[in-house]
């Protein structure tokens, strides 16, 4: 029996989708330099407080969100590639491994561009370059530049990944997570989802937390 069910909470899906829409701001602002840098760096600081909220609600949210769900190990993940695991709701393990992946290179991406320095006219340095050395700062925003093509690679693999779940497996990834809601086969024990309320909370936190470190 296919059923339809919640999967995705609001919080998780304004993660995701504000993510994206940051993620290419940020790409448009740095490739075109100059002035436009000063929103590239508001951009950071904005993709470092949705990241610092997706952590904590990886710890506190919903069920579906948290990594304790969807993080496995190898065995896990070998067992899904070879069809020994039935599908769960939210992410397989292949999906939160990418997940994972993710979100670590782009912490490491935003924790860069705060000490990144503009080596043009250093008018729009990152937050925190002066608390360190210049010679420093230059080498960070060359390997903050190194990154940059690695993510575009993995953004690449997320995207190749979804376009063949539509085709090979009939499975549209995208619809879950602009609704909220899948078709899932058989019975699915109830899903348990975190009020709007912690998830306010959490993002004030997330955000308060990035405002107060970018202004040292």
């Amino acid at each position: 029996m296919v059923q339809m069910i919640k999967v995705w909470d609001a919080p998780t899906r304004f993660f995701h989708w504000s993510l994206v829409a940051l993620f290419a701001g940020m790409w448009f602002s740095g490739e075109q330099g100059g002035d436009w840098l000063h929103y590239h760096v508001l951009c950071g600081e904005a993709v470092a407080a949705l990241l610092l909220f997706r952590l904590i609600w990886g710890v506190v949210g919903s069920q579906t969100a948290r990594f304790s769900q969807f993080v496995k190990g190898p065995a896990a993940i070998r067992r899904y590639l070879q069809g020994g695991q039935q599908e769960q709701p939210g992410h397989n393990p292949l999906g939160g491994l990418m997940v994972v992946a993710l979100l670590a290179v782009l912490l490491l991406q935003v924790a860069s561009g705060l000490f990144a320095s503009d080596v043009d006219s250093y008018t729009f340095d990152g937050p925190l370059a002066k608390l360190i050395a210049s010679g420093l700062s230059e080498s960070i925003t060359g390997f903050h530049k190194l990154l940059f093509n690695f993510i575009l690679l993995l953004v690449a693999m997320h995207v190749a990944a979804i376009v063949a779940y539509r085709v090979l497996r009939k499975q549209n990834l995208v619809k879950p997570m602009l609704t909220g809601y899948q078709e899932v086969s058989g019975d699915v024990p109830p899903l348990r989802f975190r009020s709007g309320l912690v998830a306010v909370l959490a993002l004030l936190a997330a955000g308060g937390g990035i405002f107060l470190l970018t202004r040292l």
